[in-house]
């Protein structure tokens, strides 16, 4: 269990023991967490028992306080209005913290196993393109959110389900057997998956100059559907250049998958259970064969899950996928990573599979993102005006190695690289992730890459900087005992404090699929830490007991830093 639940249980008790004496039996008391240190670590509302007791929630909070003990795990109590707050023993909270996370190193906030499985699917990206900002943010929320459920104990089952079929992969191909002339990605140079997203633009540009190169698109699928060895041995060479650059991205940005999926294999998933759902009346059909459900008892529309000529459209694919999904992996949890521009169709989705008899759905939840843009405006892939993430991570590599020439400009070059790359990698990912999932934002590079503010940079700067203190400091004593009677000062309890709640940040964040939370408390921790760095000597610290301390505050400080950007998928670095 959690410190700060066992604390919260512990004085939970001593509160309902407390209210038995003013005759009130209760076993549901609200607790809550004072918005500022100085009002306490807990606090309890006095509200409720004021009509049982006909007194006033102040009266009440001074009569608790009078009936409650001053000792072990409680130091002071106070009344302020209608609410009790709770000043926790400070030495005892320090020896139980920070000797836990002293000892439990990387391991520290890392629940027990709960037997429970979460699949999230994420990325999902088309085999006509290399991967774009829009990409990178799906890629760093689903990567962070699998990270999350894992810390608290699930099992965890990380999907790609790559859309490697359809007209918009045809556009390249033809494209390509247009005016590709035999090229390789070998031959110009480029990037497998950067040449073949070229060839997806030189679509849109012919096709604006000969419309009928659309209806080339159409007749070239349906020789795909039909197994066309010229038209399938194309889009397995093409595939293949786009998977293999698409892997170079992922690798570069520490993303790895359980399993990939193709829609080539699922595309005709789903049609044994619409004819189970029409055969059980949840499902209709038209004079013209069409099948349809009925949603708008619940807000949604008449769907077409199946058309006339019974061919399947893309919800017909995802009933089947989410079904075959269940039946392999029996989830407790399934997590769909995509854009907010699909929320209509996961209504719908979970909706339908919810009427065909499906109660598993329940588990099933889109974790809906807003676009992400530069200041230039709206991407689009088809006009060539997307921002390539391999791009966008050369451009804050270069910005990186940059300002750290600037710094360290007696490192070698190799280990200038090494850092700017991280640093670089840092940037992206903390600022993808440091804004509510479902908010439109612009991404501006230059703020991004900053060594001040709430940046990834600088959360790394500052474990850095205790690395080094920890490294001058060598192996010092972590005696608990200096602990006990220690007196502590308002920044040093300020750090320890926030180091108390990192286990239930972590919880709370992965629970809700909110990432923000981490950064949130991260980029506080980091700021309090720095201000008790300013103001009191630490290594330098003239009595022993004082310097023990403040290394172990120290040192559990760069622990919690190093977890906290680990499950965002930054390296901690040891120098900047």
């Amino acid at each position: 269990m959690q410190l700060i639940n066992q604390y919260i249980n512990q004085v939970n008790q001593i509160i309902m023991d407390a209210l038995k004496k003013l005759d009130i039996t209760e076993t549901d008391i609200i607790t809550e967490i004072p918005p500022k240190r100085e009002l306490g670590d807990l606090a309890y509302p006095l509200f409720k028992y004021a009509k049982t007791l006909k007194k006033s929630p102040v009266q009440i909070a001074e009569e608790l306080k009078i009936n409650i003990p001053v000792n072990g795990l409680i130091e002071k109590l106070e009344s302020k209005g209608p609410y009790l707050n709770i000043f926790f023993n400070k030495n005892k909270v320090a020896q139980d913290l920070l000797t836990t996370i002293i000892n439990q190193d990387i391991q520290f906030a890392t629940s027990e196993p709960r037997n429970e499985k979460v699949v999230i699917e994420f990325s999902s990206p088309n085999t006509n393109k290399p991967l774009h900002l829009g990409h990178c943010r799906n890629n760093v929320l689903g990567d962070t959110v699998a990270r999350l459920m894992k810390k608290i104990g699930y099992e965890v089952v990380k999907l790609n389900l790559v859309n490697d079929r359809g007209v918009h992969i045809c556009r390249s191909m033809l494209a390509y057997d247009h005016f590709g002339n035999g090229a390789t990605p070998q031959d110009t140079g480029k990037k497998s998956d950067h040449f073949v997203g070229d060839y997806y633009i030189k679509f849109t540009q012919e096709a604006e100059k000969n419309p009928e190169l659309e209806k080339e698109t159409q007749t070239m699928l349906q020789r795909w559907e039909e197994k066309d060895p010229e038209i399938r041995n194309l889009w397995k060479k093409m595939n293949h250049w786009t998977l293999e650059g698409l892997q170079e991205t992922y690798k570069r940005m520490g993303i790895q998958f359980d399993e990939i999926q193709f829609e080539s294999d699922t595309y005709l998933l789903g049609k044994d259970i619409i004819q189970q759902g029409l055969e059980k009346g949840v499902l209709y059909q038209k004079t013209d064969k069409s099948i349809w459900i009925d949603n708008e008892d619940v807000k949604l529309d008449k769907k077409i899950l199946m058309r006339s000529d019974g061919t399947s459209i893309y919800i017909t694919q995802d009933l089947g996928t989410a079904y075959k999904r269940y039946d392999k992996y029996q989830f407790s949890k399934m997590i769909y990573v995509v854009g907010s521009e699909q929320n209509y169709h996961f209504q719908t989705l979970f909706a339908s599979l919810k009427k065909l008899g499906y109660d598993w759905v329940d588990h099933c939840y889109h974790l809906s993102y807003g676009m992400v843009n530069l200041k230039e405006g709206k991407m689009k892939s088809r006009e060539g005006t997307v921002v390539d993430a391999d791009n966008l991570m050369d451009t804050l590599y270069n910005l990186s190695k940059k300002i750290i020439k600037e710094k360290q400009p007696d490192w070698d070059d190799i280990e200038q690289e090494k850092v700017a790359e991280k640093v670089g990698m840092a940037a992206l990912k903390y600022y993808l992730l440091n804004f509510s999932t479902t908010k439109d934002f612009l991404f501006i590079p230059e703020q991004s890459i900053s060594f001040e503010g709430n940046t990834g940079p600088y959360l790394q700067y500052t474990c850095a900087r205790l690395n080094s203190l920890l490294n001058k400091a060598g192996n010092y004593s972590k005696d608990p005992q200096y602990l006990k009677n220690y007196a502590f000062n308002f920044e040093e309890w300020q750090v320890i404090s926030n180091l108390l709640e990192f286990e239930k940040v972590i919880e709370k964040a992965a629970l809700t699929l909110s990432p923000i939370d981490i950064c949130t408390y991260l980029y506080n921790l980091t700021k309090y830490f720095n201000k008790f760095y300013h103001d009191h000597p630490i290594a330098t610290a003239k009595e022993e007991n004082i310097r023990v301390v403040r290394l172990m505050i120290s040192q559990a400080v760069h622990t919690v830093l190093k977890i906290g950007l680990s499950l965002m998928g930054i390296e901690a670095l040891e120098r900047m």
